[in-house]
C-alpha cells in the first residue's frame, strides 16, 4: 500500500492531537520508537495502536532494541541485556554463539510483538575495530567477518522467529568510524578493494534479508564527497556490488554527520537512491520540511516496501521456559569453559 517515503518519530508516550492530525494529513510508510515513548507494556500498546490508527493501515513500528546500552525497552517491565559484543565474547565455539544470540533476540522479539512493534533495528553488522568509536563498539559482534555474518544471521532469523522483521547496519559497514556520526562526519579512508574483502562481507552475506539501513560515513576512496547515504556511488555498490535488493532506509537525518535543510536531506538521500528516510527526535520543526520533500512510494522503493512487509508473520509457536533454559545453559557452559 502507498504511503510517504518516510519514518517519523513522535514526542512522547501518547500522541498529542497535533501529532495525530500531522500522521494523519502526511501518511508516514512507519514510526520509530525510543525510550521517551515508553512507560510500562499497557501505555506502549495503546501507543502503537494509535500511531497505526493514525494511518489507517498496519503501518510498520521500528525500535532500535539491541540490549546492552541501545535499548529503548528496560527493566522492571523487560529484560536487560549484556551488550552484544561482551555476549559474543563469552563464546570460542562460533555455532554456540549463533545459538545463544538466536535466543536471545526470538525472546526479545516475543517482547517487542506484545506491544506493537514489529520491526527491530538489528542485526548490526559493522566490523569492530580497536579504534572503532566507543558509541558504536560493544554493539558490534565481533571483528571477524565469517563470525558477524554467522551471529547477524542467527539474530534476524531469531526476530523473525518471533514475528518481527530484521534492519541490517549500518551499510556498507561503519565499524571504521572513529568519530560519532550523531555528533561529527566520519570519514573512512581504507581502500574500496579492502572494504569489499573485509566490511562488505557481512552486508554481502546477509544481502536476502527485507530491510538495511545506511551509514551517515564518507569512504573517501569511493566518493570523498557524500556520505553512504547522501552518495549514488555508494548507494550503487550497496545495490549492485553488496547485491542489496531490500528496501533501504537512511540512518536518521538530524544526526550530526549530515548538514543543511532537512528537506534537502532528505531529497538527497532519495536521490541518491534510499527508498525510505528515517527522522526520529519527533521535532515538527524539522518534520514538516521532511514531510513536505518527500514523495509517496511509488516504482521499485514501494514494491520493496510491500515486500519488505508481506514477510512480517505471526511468531512461531515457543515454549519460553525452554528456550531460556537453553539460552541459560549456553552461558553457563561458557563459563566453566
Amino acid at each position: 500500500m502507498a504511503a510517504r517515503a518516510v519514518i517519523f518519530g513522535c514526542g512522547g508516550t501518547t500522541l498529542t492531537p497535533e501529532e495525530l492530525r500531522f500522521f494523519t494529513s502526511r501518511d508516514p510508510w512507519g514510526y520509530i520508537l525510543f525510550a521517551r515513548n515508553v512507560e510500562n507494556p499497557e501505555q506502549l500498546r495503546a501507543l502503537t495502536d494509535s500511531l497505526r490508527q493514525a494511518v489507517g493501515r498496519d503501518a510498520p513500528v521500528l525500535i532500535d532494541q539491541e540490549g546492552g546500552r541501545v535499548a529503548r525497552l528496560r527493566g522492571p517491565h523487560w529484560r536487560e541485556w549484556e551488550p552484544a559484543l561482551d555476549e559474543c565474547q563469552h563464546f570460542t565455539d562460533i555455532d554456540a554463539r549463533a545459538q545463544a544470540m538466536r535466543l536471545r533476540y526470538r525472546l526479545m522479539a516475543a517482547e517487542l510483538r506484545s506491544v506493537g512493534i514489529d520491526v527491530n533495528c538489528a542485526p548490526v553488522l559493522d566490523l569492530v575495530q580497536e579504534y572503532s568509536h566507543a558509541v558504536l563498539k560493544n554493539r558490534c559482534y565481533g571483528p571477524d567477518m565469517q563470525g558477524v555474518a554467522t551471529t547477524g544471521r542467527a539474530v534476524a532469523e531469531g526476530l523473525m522467529e518471533g514475528g518481527v522483521l530484521p534492519v541490517i547496519k549500518h551499510m556498507p559497514g561503519q565499524g571504521r568510524a572513529d568519530l560519532d556520526s550523531h555528533k561529527d562526519l566520519p570519514v573512512v579512508s581504507t581502500t574500496h578493494t579492502e572494504l569489499t574483502n573485509t566490511d562488505f562481507a557481512p552486508f554481502r552475506a546477509l544481502a536476502d534479508l527485507p530491510m538495511a539501513m545506511s551509514a551517515h560515513v564518507i569512504y573517501s576512496d569511493i566518493d570523498p564527497t557524500a556520505p553512504a547515504t547522501l552518495s549514488p556511488r555508494m548507494n550503487t555498490i550497496m545495490r549492485q556490488e553488496i547485491g542489496f535488493d531490500g528496501l533501504l532506509m537512511t540512518d536518521d537525518l538530524s544526526m550530526h554527520a549530515l548538514t543543511g535543510p532537512f528537506g534537502k536531506r532528505a531529497e538527497n538521500a532519495l536521490a541518491a537512491g534510499c527508498d525510505v528516510v528515517l527522522h526520529c527526535n519527533g521535532d515538527p520543526n524539522e518534520m514538516v520540511p521532511v514531510a513536505d520533500a518527500v514523495p509517496m512510494l511509488e516504482g521499485r522503493s514501494l514494491e520493496r516496501a510491500d515486500a519488505a512487509l508481506a514477510l512480517r508473520q505471526d511468531p512461531q509457536p515457543a515454549d519460553f521456559e525452554a528456550l531460556e533454559a537453553e539460552y541459560a545453559e549456553l552461558r553457563e557452559r561458557t563459563v566453566h569453559a
